[in-house]
């Protein structure tokens, strides 16, 4: 195919609320490997999808010339979901299957194409990233959150695609893995388009593209000379809006003193013409002229107020909607102190190996990381802790005002409002109290009544994080698998800070050094070959530092 690529034409999406998302988008994707950013409900996965033909656009159109495969951000499986089905290579390998058993049926031939060794390629990449020990027909249920994103990342990069977007890829995936991504990537022929806020990855694209209450606009680098670019069109557009509001208020000023001039003049006139001996018909004519000249001045301050508020009205438009972001701390707490999690010579289910087995004890005070690899065990010993799965032996006592978050949100209704699931779970704050805290945390009142299941993933992640941190009583015990997950930066900042505040034991999941970094943790739990071990956290010093 030549020259493969989709162009957006004058494309708008307005939401079943009536609210317009974004509108009159145009820009050209090509063979450069792009990354999209934006914050948290800007739209940027609707945005995908209209680019990948899933979802049509309420205005304009995509031109399309090529096949495209689209990846979401959120892999999600049901019990009967395997290896295959994560790979989008179900209906091939169903088809390639039916065709050795015998059957002639045109639509198996046509599904299978040319891709006849598609089971052997997928066996084989499968093993080249350290997932041999998985086939095509592996229960989903059996792999681990990132496991699951690497093997729908092999089914990406198996489709022969032209055009791949990916809705946040890097979610889930350990060090190595986001690494391997990196390099897997860039290693990609043909076109790409990357959603994502993970500075790494984006700094490995060819070009930036921001979407955001100013439209979408490119960036020809990096996310490094991204951000550069941006911090400097946010300041010089600030400046010019703050030039233009002293401009009207120093205007403002000098009009006003020249009504008052004006009016001086008037009443002054208005005194001589009552002492004056002069014919009525002369009176009446300087009368005339004065109103006249009271009339053009007011006329002419009119059209100017009109124009300097026009003016600042075109600067505010350069500056991006931004509002920043707040997560609250639990009110009211106090530090624990006493114990709040016990595990005795626990055999964890689903895993294998040195990981099977943990000893833990956690007192309210302590804070811990959960680092190691995917398919190790991390979410599992949240799981266990949290009493969604049960130990094989030994036991497991952990204080019962213990809140979890997992990585599919199972904590949020998708049918029900975050509004509704707050209000039901913080009965002391009042509906105001809690607008105003999922306000600050970026859901608006329009957002806050929609039910879940149609918000964006960060959205939906806020929802999930507002019912773990403002519910009530305050949990004792947090534990929080990767929380950072499809935040945008500012949000993730935000819940850095919170956690940093918060009095209660600790236990958080995460791939991202630097968020674990961020929050004064003061234990590591890491998975070794010779098992699980327990370590104070030490903060890397920064490179140059004495």
């Amino acid at each position: 195919m030549t020259n493969p690529s989709l162009a957006l034409e004058s494309v708008s999406y307005v939401l079943p609320s009536g609210r317009t998302l974004f509108s009159n988008l145009n820009e050209q994707f090509d063979q450069r490997h792009s990354g999209l950013v934006g914050r948290n409900g800007v739209g940027k996965t609707v945005l995908a999808g209209i680019l990948a033909g899933t979802l049509q656009p309420s205005a304009g159109r995509v031109a399309r010339n090529c096949s495209v495969h689209y990846l979401s951000q959120l892999v999600s499986h049901t019990s009967d979901t395997t290896v295959a089905s994560l790979a989008c290579l179900k209906g091939k390998l169903d088809a390639l299957e039916r065709i050795e058993a015998g059957t002639s049926a045109p639509e198996d031939f046509e599904a299978v194409n040319d891709h006849w060794d598609i089971r052997l390629r997928l066996q084989q990449e499968l093993e080249c990233n350290g997932l041999g020990h998985f086939d095509a027909s592996t229960p989903a249920s059996a792999l681990s959150g990132g496991e699951a994103m690497r093997v729908a990342l092999i089914g990406a990069t198996l489709s022969g695609a032209d055009y791949l977007i990916l809705d946040e890829p890097s979610n889930h995936l350990d060090r190595p893995n986001r690494n391997a991504l990196i390099e897997q990537l860039q290693r990609w022929p043909n076109g790409l388009l990357v959603i994502s806020h993970d500075r790494q990855l984006l700094d490995s694209m060819d070009r930036i593209l921001d979407l955001s209450s100013l439209g979408l606009q490119s960036y020809g680098g990096n996310y490094t000379f991204y951000a550069h670019c941006k911090a400097h069109e946010r300041l010089n557009a600030e400046q010019e809006l703050e030039q233009h509001k002293l401009e009207r208020r120093r205007q403002e000023q000098f009009m006003c003193k020249q009504q008052e001039r004006q009016e001086r003049r008037t009443a002054r006139g208005t005194r001589s013409r009552k002492e004056a001996n002069q014919a009525k018909i002369l009176l009446d004519r300087q009368k005339e002229r004065s109103e006249s000249s009271t009339g053009k001045l007011r006329q002419q301050h009119e059209a100017a107020r009109k124009q300097l508020a026009l003016r600042v009205r075109n600067a505010l438009q350069q500056v991006e909607d931004d509002a920043p972001i707040t997560v609250h701390a639990a009110q009211g707490m106090r530090p624990v102190l006493r114990r709040v999690a016990e595990l005795d010579e626990v055999v964890l289910p689903f895993v294998n190996g040195a990981m099977k087995t943990i000893s833990l004890t956690l007192n309210g005070q302590q804070r811990v990381g959960v680092v190691g690899p995917n398919g190790c065990g991390k979410s599992t010993v949240l799981k266990l802790m949290a009493g969604a799965y049960q130990p094989q032996a030994g036991t497991c006592r952990v204080a019962p005002e213990t809140i979890y978050l997992d990585q599919h949100l199972a904590n949020v209704d998708p049918e029900r409002t975050v509004l509704d699931q707050v209000l039901e779970l913080n009965r002391t704050g009042g509906e105001g109290d809690v607008r105003m805290r999922l306000a600050q945390l970026g859901l608006d009142a329009q957002k806050v009544m929609t039910p879940c299941g149609l918000l964006s993933g960060g959205e939906r992640l806020k929802a999930a994080l507002a019912c773990v941190l403002y519910a009530e009583p305050p949990a004792q015990l947090l534990l929080l698998d990767e929380p950072s997950n499809h935040l945008d930066i500012p949000s993730a900042q935000a819940l850095e800070g919170m956690l940093r505040s918060y009095q209660g034991g600790l236990v958080v999941v995460s791939h991202d050094d630097a968020f674990l970094n961020s929050l004064g943790l003061t234990d590591r739990l890491v998975a070794t070959d010779q098992g699980w071990q327990l370590a104070p956290w030490r903060v890397p010093t920064p490179v140059g530092s004495h």
